[in-house]
């Protein structure tokens, strides 16, 4: 792949076609949570939908609908219920067994029809897809037959974006979804024309890689649009927007591709899992079964990769007193670490030595709010040497756990579980609201009536 090749020049090359150049598409969920959950409401189809974070915080996913009527993204849900209320807005709360299955098909999908090495996830609801096979005549009827595709075999609606770089795709994606009956959620970028009005239309905040403090920094030199940004010199892209990655942004918005695709990360470094309680905890021995629990699921993950961690971390957060304005402040994260004496995927020796972090972190008096756990240092557990000084049972931990994720895999709710973890576990977090687990549970199947 050559990235210096120069393609489709905005300030050069007016009129300009992509044809013979690099092709990108990204394919994203519209409203994904509020998407998966109408694929088993179907009567919800075309009513305002929201789901909310844990403990029913706030407001995460919206639809159309409920856009309309003026629920904010990430507002709290408390002050919104109003406007829920008087709407009849239907309200879920997060259900990631049905969110994490139904994203896991949507991305089979597309690695089905576009071939599983030209298929990137990046994120729950998000991938990336190298179009260079697709004939540059059928791009438009390409996008569409993945978009029709993946809604036909999932039910999950998308919009689709493609451009000659990941960037300009974005920009596509982000075009797509401003006017969903006139595009029918696809935009391809063929011609110079298309990508400067494109550009035009994409306020500099919305391009992929600016954050907020970034799109405050551009409107104060008077850039308010992605096309406005590709006018800016390149060395003034080194000095203002992070030296080489501002330079990648810029020349990626020009239709020169910088980006390139990644495969996906089967092994991860790091492993961690976190949660908000149900309600403030302040006995020790709650936030122990939290932290236990968490760890469970933390060496879940790590044994399905087939690891083993070296370390560990846990950390607690601690509820804060509001402000004199009324406001949330949001505590400090108090953490600790230990070395583990040799690399481990067994959850007793996990749970251990978290139990002896909360020991040190915790105290006494104070009212905590959220709690994790994360493992690193990780590496194949197939590496890992036994200890000629313990007897052999001790050394074949690794087939216990097994049979402990296979059996509470086929059966579900932890139905095996170690004592650490307790038994009320009245700290967990609130989902009033959560729908049935459709896909992974047998006693929450969908019926059909």
């Amino acid at each position: 792949m050559q990235h210096q090749e120069t393609i489709l020049q905005p300030h050069t090359l007016t009129g300009s076609s992509m044809r013979g150049h690099r092709r990108y598409a990204v394919v994203d969920c519209n409203s994904f949570y509020c998407s998966a959950e109408r694929v088993f409401r179907p009567e919800l189809a075309d009513k305002p939908v929201i789901v909310l974070s844990n403990n029913d915080g706030c407001i995460v996913s919206r639809s159309d609908e409920a856009k309309a009527f003026g629920v904010e993204m990430a507002g709290p849900y408390f002050k919104a219920k109003e406007i829920i209320e008087r709407n009849n807005i239907a309200t879920f709360s997060s259900n990631y067994n049905l969110y994490g299955d139904m994203s896991w098909r949507v991305m089979e999908t597309l690695r089905i029809i576009m071939g599983e090495q030209n298929v990137e996830v990046y994120s729950v609801d998000e991938a990336f897809i190298n179009m260079d096979d697709v004939p540059f005549e059928k791009l438009d009827f390409a996008a569409l037959q993945i978009r029709e595709t993946v809604e036909q075999w999932t039910g999950v609606k998308v919009s689709v974006g493609v451009a000659p770089t990941k960037t300009l795709s974005k920009v596509a994606n982000h075009i797509a979804k401003l006017d969903k009956e006139q595009t029918n959620c696809v935009t391809v970028l063929k011609t110079m024309e298309d990508v400067n009005r494109a550009l035009h239309k994409t306020p500099v905040g919305d391009v992929w890689g600016v954050g907020k403090q970034y799109a405050n920094k551009l409107k104060a030199f008077g850039i308010y649009d992605a096309y406005h940004l590709t006018q800016m010199p390149e060395e003034w892209a080194r000095k203002n927007l992070g030296g080489v990655v501002g330079l990648r942004l810029i020349k990626e918005l020009k239709g020169e591709p910088f980006i390139v695709m990644d495969e996906e990360l089967v092994q991860k470094k790091m492993i961690a899992t976190t949660r908000m309680f149900g309600a403030p905890v302040k006995d020790k021995q709650s936030i122990k079964e939290a932290v236990a629990t968490y760890t469970s699921r933390a060496a879940e993950k790590l044994r399905r990769q087939f690891g083993a961690a070296s370390a560990i971390s846990a950390f607690v957060v601690p509820k804060m007193p509001r402000s004199a304005d009324g406001h949330f402040s949001h505590g400090p994260t108090i953490s600790d670490c230990i070395m583990l004496p040799h690399p481990t995927c067994v959850t007793s020796e996990l749970i251990k030595a978290a139990m002896k972090i909360i020991d040190r972190i915790y105290e006494e008096g104070k009212l905590y709010k959220k709690a994790g756990v994360m493992l690193s240092g990780i590496i194949q557990d197939t590496s890992v040497q036994g200890d000629f000084f313990i007897p052999k049972e001790k050394n074949n931990n690794r087939m216990l756990m097994s049979m402990m994720d296979n059996i509470n895999f086929s059966m579900r709710d932890d139905i095996l579980k170690f004592a650490a973890s307790g038994t009320k576990r009245n700290w967990k977090m609130r989902q009033e609201f959560r729908s049935p687990r459709y896909t992974s549970r047998w006693d929450e199947l969908c019926e059909v009536r």
